[in-house]
């Protein structure tokens, strides 16, 4: 029989996932000598056998590859060192060059879940319970490779059960890094937010972390240290303790995440399809948007959420419990539990106890913390579905930092830094034709998130050994991310990028659609609140003619005043009067239409001042915004028209206004109709006739959500009609759907659905969010074209 000796190189998600473990007991059973180890670029294993043994082995591998592993490149070349084995073995870890993946946080296993229930195991009731198929990964760790001792368990010195567990190749918990117990592994305990201390003749209960159950029960506000993060968690039935928690966190409008013990709970209270449960109960387990039933199921649950956890929502974000903490905490909650991030409003969630003592010690009246350090803050990941397909809304625990395959033409890359947005920051990594999408950041302008923002960056760069060749910026000249990014070109003499933001939202979209790199110009759409435009302006709803090198402006819609610039985000009115001057509608408000709310609200403003600041251009930038004429509309039939606490929260609640059988039986004749014209030497949507005949209805006393209804679809078919009109005079054969107004599900079906009925393929996201979460990896991959036309 033919033997061969061969090097087995296998790139991708495969340390810390039980991919050596599952090496070993397949060279075993194959009869195979040789080793595998863990190094920089992945797995290596050299191994010796028959051809027809090691093609096997390797058939094998590919089909019985572990549930959180994923291959993405195995090559096999013949091995020509010195090979001295007799057996299979798994060796020590080889520290080189840094090429391999870092595997997301998964949550718990099934086989843990009963673990952790059953009386007679040894992990019974322990919250830090994980195996090769769960547990904690990027959150904990320092350094590549994924080895205990470069991880926060290094503290923790395994005992003699566990470490017989982890040398067992049979075993489950074989080289699981953060194997733990009740004798070695981490602590959990309670503590009152007083400093006074806690007896256990306080609670009937198991132990501390079944105790939290009892005080959330009560109404009490408990932080709880999680995995990636601190949250603050109440009862989510009981309406005093939500509105506490509001006011203390100073978080008043934006909707609260929940968590329920299981599918059943939820069930409760919203409807879940079969790609919703899926999504529940993958080892990503991110909160997931699901649609609130009208009424509640009585045989489910005699509880009902608190009207403040999602006010002016249609939708509740729900997830399961990740964890084994939060397992046993919610064993006896019949109920969900409100389950946010442990920070003020707008500041980075809080991840080592002292921060949380002090930050959160007038928000929580308890705290549940642990002494396993975390290492990496990562937010709970959001997604929703939209039709049949996933849309992400905040990548971190679960998702992120897997990398994404970069298109056909992208191969041999020089490293790239991307550094990404102001809003809804994240940065990436292009390297080794893949990209590497940090776990999401928030927004930079707090002090707070920018300093998290630069750590992260530095642990980032530190842990992948990620030299760039060339940075890539947003234009916008006052981002943080960007003034960032040229000190760090300017200091170590690396080539500068400047990406348009639209652009970048675009090639976003292409690349996760695997659009290759020579393929001809997409249509890109992109719809949000602002970004800085070619000519300094600032854009926000652009028709764009682009590949991955270049493009050209061929429409946008009318730019509107944004009155007092920033203060347009929060205080919806200024954007209704900006539109109502635009459409030259405003005297005629003060004649026609003066019994409307709106009207009368902007009769109170100072418009005389307004005026003046808007004809000399004080603070009052125009803008091209799809997402300030949202806010508008909002604004005129009487949703937050006067202040919104987050950015965004007047357009959500009006999607939520929106029946869908309202805007199925909305007839042609009463939709509202938009004016197309030529602007500066482009088309342009001009909304004028629809804020005439919005006024009209609201004169009539038409109900709010059948008006919303009508804007949604009205505005749908004005995108549709530009598409028309343009694809007219340039060959388009796909339209890209991008930016944060894209996140707005009943107008990314409609606009879909209308261009698909004209045999026009549409790309839309999935894996990155629309919004400028994703514009890091767009940035980054129109700086790699650059880099490959330039050579």
């Amino acid at each position: 029989m033919l033997m061969a000796i061969e090097e087995i190189r296998v790139c991708g998600t495969v340390q810390g996932v039980g991919f050596r473990p599952t090496v070993y007991r397949l060279a075993k059973a194959y009869g195979l000598r040789g080793d595998v180890c863990n190094d920089g670029e992945g797995v290596l294993i050299r191994v010796a056998g028959s051809e027809e043994a090691l093609t096997e082995f390797v058939s094998k591998l590919q089909q019985e590859c572990p549930p959180l592993a994923k291959i993405q490149q195995l090559t096999r070349t013949v091995y020509k060192g010195e090979f001295k084995f007799d057996d299979f073995v798994i060796s020590t870890s080889i520290n080189n060059a840094i090429k391999t993946e870092i595997t997301p946080d998964a949550a718990t296993c099934p086989q843990c879940q009963k673990e952790i229930f059953d009386p007679f195991s040894r992990f019974y009731r322990y919250p830090f319970t994980n195996c090769t198929h769960c547990g904690p990964r990027l959150s904990i760790i320092r350094t590549i490779p994924y080895d205990r001792c470069n991880t926060s368990m290094s503290a923790f010195a395994m005992c003699p059960e566990c470490a017989k567990e982890y040398h067992n190749i049979e075993n489950r918990r074989f080289h699981a890094q953060p194997i733990a117990c009740h004798i070695c592994g981490p602590k959990a305990w309670l503590e009152r937010a007083d400093g006074k201390p806690v007896t256990a003749s306080m609670f009937s209960m198991l132990d501390d972390v079944d105790a939290v159950c009892t005080l959330l029960q009560r109404g009490e506000i408990v932080a709880i240290k999680g995995l990636g993060g601190i949250h603050l968690a109440c009862d989510a039935t009981q309406e005093k303790a939500v509105q506490k928690l509001r006011q203390r966190k100073k978080r008043y409008h934006k909707p609260f995440a929940l968590m329920a013990r299981d599918i059943s709970v939820i069930e409760a209270y919203c409807n879940i399809n079969a790609k919703e449960k899926e999504l529940l109960t993958s080892p990503a387990a991110p909160i997931v948007l699901l649609q609130k039933k009208t009424v509640y199921s009585s045989l489910k649950t005699q509880y009902s959420i608190a009207s403040s956890v999602a006010l002016g929502q249609n939708t509740l974000g729900f997830m399961l419990p990740y964890t084994p903490l939060h397992h046993l905490i919610l064993k006896r909650m019949n109920r969900p539990i409100v389950l946010t991030s442990g920070n003020l409003s707008d500041e980075p969630q809080c991840i080592n106890n002292d921060e949380a003592r002090d930050k959160l010690g007038k928000i929580a009246d308890y705290f549940l913390l642990h002494n396993r350090e975390i290492v990496n803050r990562v937010d709970d990941s959001v997604v929703r579905v939209v039709g049949d397909k996933v849309q992400t809304i905040r990548r971190a625990r679960g998702y992120a930092p897997a990398p994404i395959s970069l298109p056909p033409g992208f191969d041999n890359v020089p490293p790239i830094l991307a550094m990404g947005s102001e809003l809804k920051n994240t940065f990436c990594l292009l390297r080794e034709n893949k990209a590497i999408l940090s776990q999401h950041l928030g927004d930079l302008e707090n002090a707070a998130a920018f300093n998290t923002y630069q750590d992260t960056l530095n642990l980032y760069l530190n842990l992948f050994e990620h030299q760039p060749a060339a940075i890539a910026i947003d234009k916008h000249p006052e981002y943080l991310a960007s003034k960032l990014g040229k000190e760090l070109a300017s200091a170590n003499k690396i080539k500068l990028y400047s990406i348009q933001h639209h652009h970048a939202h675009i090639a976003a979209c292409m690349a996760e659609n695997a659009i290759p790199l020579d393929s001809s110009p997409v249509l890109g759409i992109a719809l949000d609140g602002l970004g800085y435009g070619e000519d300094g302006k600032l854009w926000g709803g652009e028709f764009l003619l682009a590949d991955y090198y270049q493009f050209q402006r061929l429409a946008t819609f009318k730019p509107v005043a944004m009155i007092g610039g920033e203060q347009a985000i929060y205080q919806p009115w200024r954007n209704t009067y900006a539109h109502l001057l635009a459409a030259n509608l405003w005297n005629n408000c003060q004649q026609q239409y003066t019994d409307l709310e709106i009207v009368k609200l902007l009769q109170q403003k100072p418009l005389k001042l307004i005026n003046q600041l808007i004809e000399k251009s004080i603070n009052s930038p125009s803008a091209s915004s799809v997402g300030r004429l949202f806010d508008a509309v909002a604004a005129a039939i009487g949703i937050c028209p006067e202040e919104c606490s987050y950015e965004g929260q007047a357009a959500i609640e009006m999607e939520s206004l929106v029946d869908m059988n309202n805007l199925n039986n909305c007839e042609e004749t009463k939709k509202y109709h938009f004016k197309f014209g030529l602007l500066d030497n482009i088309y342009c949507i001009d909304p004028a006739p629809m804020w005439q005949a919005l006024l009209n209805d609201l004169q009539q006393q038409i109900a709010k959500k059948i008006i919303a209804a009508k804007f949604h679809i009205s505005l749908a078919n004005a995108i549709v009609e530009m598409v028309n009109i343009l694809r007219q005079e340039n060959l388009i054969n796909q339209v890209v759907l991008t930016g944060g107004v894209f996140q707005n599900s009943i107008l990314l079906e409609q606009v879909t659905n209308r261009l698909q009925s004209l045999k026009i393929h549409v790309l839309t996201h999935s894996l990155l969010p629309a919004n400028d979460g994703g514009l890091s990896i767009g940035q980054a991959i129109i700086t790699a074209a650059q880099l490959i036309n330039n050579n």
